[in-house]
């Protein structure tokens, strides 16, 4: 949906600045995450540990790449999460007759979220980061549109509700001014 796993990871914690929904709430929907990204195909059953660990370095990942999009140096405790993180070893995908399948420990899944942030945060794609328009959401995307006119972290998920809203108040103001 943002254009990198390390975004949509960040993502997790919705409407940072208003109403706040944790994607983490349980351990289970950790691994579901994980999963459903198409990081791994498997995860180890996650621990309440493992939510914090992965909470610990999700916000870490986000303030590194509010930094990075502001132009701003870099916090070194974030620094030190997502790094300590992606030092560990990731996950090894595997051949098998039906194709490829990687099972991973909590710890190997986290590991390929922060590689994905490292590279994100250090290659090509930095310029192309912008948050979201909506006011409410406060996702990142990687803006690859011609031009990088794009303005919402997803049509499905923002831009419809805001283009909706905004026709809206253009009828409603249209009719006032003919009543």
């Amino acid at each position: 949906m943002c254009g990198n796993p390390a975004l949509d990871f960040a993502a997790t914690l919705r409407a940072r600045r208003t109403a706040r929904f944790e994607m983490f709430a349980t351990p289970d929907r950790l691994d579901a995450w994980y999963v459903e990204s198409g990081l791994v195909d498997a995860v180890s059953p996650a621990r309440q540990a493992d939510v914090e660990r992965a909470t610990a370095v999700r916000e870490a990942v986000y303030r590194l790449i509010t930094a990075r999009r502001r132009g701003a140096d870099f916090d070194d405790e974030a620094l030190a999460a997502v790094n300590d993180a992606a030092r560990r070893a990731p996950a090894a995908p595997q051949l098998t007759h039906s194709g490829r399948w990687t099972a991973a420990t909590q710890r190997e899944a986290l590991s390929a979220v922060a590689r994905h942030a490292v590279e994100l945060l250090s290659g090509p794609d930095v310029p192309l980061l912008k948050e979201c328009g909506n006011p409410e959401c406060t996702r990142v995307y990687v803006d690859r549109s011609r031009g990088s006119r794009r303005q919402w972290c997803g049509m499905e998920s923002c831009g419809n509700k805001l283009k909706a809203a905004a026709y809206r108040a253009r009828r409603k103001t249209a009719v006032t001014a003919a009543g």
